[in-house]
């Protein structure tokens, strides 16, 4: 169960096709096409039309993916993706009639793993859905279908299998689904230079990204989650004209151990 503050993936969905995902949207007419877009590619589709409504369904029952309208109500749904992503690394979607990059990116900074505008292409938004269902539930086409050992850099410890961060001190750090891939993709390319091309593919599943900058405030992100309070960035740097590089080593951490 998860509460208001505190959304957790469902337990019960081992596949993208039969996910659960809740859709916050206050329009009638586009929450009914969605659920009957959803519902015809076979995944588990409820919608509420408020927060109030979302919070209260969020203590019942749990879900693999959260579609969220930016325009709700009674709290807006930046405030709603802000709150929720402190707690929990459950994929969001941001569902908005604004297109402005201004709000794409700001969705991003956030949390939002991925935005949509309306109106939207039907397939278009399943191929999203899936995408972000596959990473999230390691399933991921660029990630592999092996499981992985857990990998350490600098005393963090970073498990593919589990897909979960903890720093040196043991504590769990919550990442959404593309900023854990980007991570994990650094991890295994330790030393080498990553365009944004390579990243914006781990981070999209193939999918185009809202915005190419996207994987600038996905980067920003994980840069303050693994060097809170830094002054400027040693474990992720830029490289001008060729994209980023990860500078610690990484070890892998064998069974067991």
């Amino acid at each position: 169960m998860m509460s208001s503050h505190n959304a957790t993936v469902a337990t019960d969905a081992a596949l993208p096709g039969n996910a659960r995902i809740l859709c916050v949207e206050d329009d009638r007419e586009i929450a009914s096409l969605i659920t009957e877009v959803l519902q015809d590619h076979g995944f588990s589709p409820r919608f509420v039309a408020s927060a109030a409504a979302m919070n209260d369904l969020l203590q019942r029952e749990p879900f693999d993916l959260i579609m969220l309208d930016l325009m709700l109500p009674d709290e807006d749904g930046m405030s709603i993706c802000r709150r929720l992503r402190q707690t929990s690394g459950v994929p969001i979607i941001m569902v908005t009639a604004k297109g402005e990059d201004i709000d794409r990116i700001l969705g991003l900074e956030l949390g939002a793993d991925d935005y949509v505008v309306k109106p939207f292409n039907p397939r278009e938004l399943v191929a999203r859905i899936r995408a972000l269902l596959r990473r999230a539930q390691g399933y991921s086409g660029a990630m592999g279908t092996r499981r992985l050992s857990p990998m350490r850099f600098d005393g963090w410890r970073i498990d593919p299998t589990t897909r979960s961060l903890a720093d040196p001190e043991g504590v769990k750090i919550t990442l959404t689904s593309a900023e854990f891939d980007i991570l994990l993709a650094f991890c295994r390319n330790s030393g080498r230079v990553m365009s944004r091309e390579q990243l914006i593919e781990l981070a999209h599943g193939g999918q185009a990204g809202p915005v190419e900058r996207s994987i600038d405030v996905h980067i920003s992100r994980i840069r303050q989650k693994i060097e809170p309070g830094a002054k400027s960035w040693s474990m992720i740097k830029t490289v001008r004209l060729g994209g980023y590089v990860f500078t610690p080593r990484v070890e892998t951490i064998d069974d067991g151990h």
